[in-house]
């Protein structure tokens, strides 16, 4: 969700999408990866086809009747092609500036597993248990279209299928642990599934799923470690602070919006990825028909514009340190 880069540019090209059309399809560039609905543009990738409803909505049913007898409900399916990429690697499509920072910490001798001994088992062990007791475990058994989302999102990832629960909130959020060695964990609110739709939901799963594909939860709570230590150095201490705590802004959106590259790898349509962020900006199901991708581009270009000189540039920065909803670029 967030970019850096140069000032002028709006939020579809800062996650590395084209934002208009070509021919009958919309191509996503993502460093040397690139794919349409029609064809793989690269060698290692290959095409196979994944089902979903029409009128991207959940699954709807449309009872087929002859006369003098009745059938049951059937569900109407049409197949989108979905590319997938063998062998991905976290680093293919990793922002610039999140690939910076995690390269620093990864530099540092034993810290990764330092850390995942130190923080590991109790932090998961609660949340494991909190996720057990107050929500519903997402399985092949327990809301099983949630679940196939999940999983066709993290085949094309290539990565392993995390525990997914659904928990009653009426905040439209998405979170994901990934520390010890135990088996890692999404968590959507009810609320999220409730405003979105099936693919859009599917991007937000697989922007979860990024943050596991890049271990962000292990660099993430170091980097607030570090931060919080700061405080203690005595003189300079609230100084250097500050200063951690602004690279660690600037990684967290690197780190979003790498996040959101992974949701377009999966969903392979730039407006679904954008239509979650319109919908998470100022959206509600009785709204969902009126909301307009297009409009909702302008809108984030016209932000740019008003945010190009200076002081919005540093109004902008402080108003979403860490989310927004448009790029903060940076150089």
């Amino acid at each position: 969700m967030w970019g850096s880069g140069n000032w002028s540019a709006p939020h579809p090209e800062c996650i590395g999408i084209a934002s208009s059309p070509r021919s009958q399809c919309q191509r996503a560039h993502l460093h040397d990866v690139s794919f349409s609905s029609s064809y793989p543009r690269n060698r290692n990738c290959r095409v196979f086809s994944l089902p979903y409803p029409h009128n991207d909505s959940m699954m709807k049913v449309r009872p087929k009747r002859k006369q003098g007898c009745r059938k049951a409900p059937q569900r109407q399916w049409k197949c989108r092609a979905v590319v997938s990429f063998p062998n991905l690697q976290a680093d293919d499509f990793r922002h610039p500036l999140d690939r910076q920072n995690t390269a620093l910490l990864r530099a540092v001798p034993g810290l990764n597993e330092f850390g995942k001994i130190l923080l590991g088992p109790v932090s998961e062990q609660v949340m494991l248990l909190e996720n057990i007791g107050t929500s519903v475990h997402v399985t092949e058994n327990q809301l099983s279209d949630l679940h196939q989302l999940m999983v066709e999102a993290a085949n094309i990832l290539c990565i392993e299928v995390p525990d997914l629960y659904v928990r009653q909130n009426p905040v439209p959020n998405a979170y994901t642990l990934a520390i010890g060695g135990r088996k890692p964990f999404v968590v959507v609110h009810t609320s999220i599934v409730e405003l979105l739709t099936r693919r859009e939901l599917q991007a937000v799963l697989a922007h979860e799923l990024g943050h596991l594909k890049c271990d962000h939860g292990i660099w993430l709570t170091f980097a607030n470690i570090l931060t919080l230590g700061a405080y203690t150095i005595p003189g300079l201490g609230s100084f250097i602070a500050q200063t951690f705590e602004e690279q660690l802004f600037r990684w967290v959106r690197a780190a979003e919006l790498t996040c959101d590259r992974a949701a377009l790898l999966v969903v392979q349509d730039p407006k679904v990825v954008i239509s979650v962020l319109m919908k998470l900006a100022g959206g509600c199901p009785s709204l969902a028909g009126q909301l307009n991708v297009d409009a909702f581009l302008e809108q984030a270009r016209s932000y740019d514009a008003a945010s190009s000189n200076p002081l919005g540039w540093y109004l902008r920065r402080g108003n979403c340190p860490t989310h927004c909803l448009f790029c903060v670029p940076e150089k």
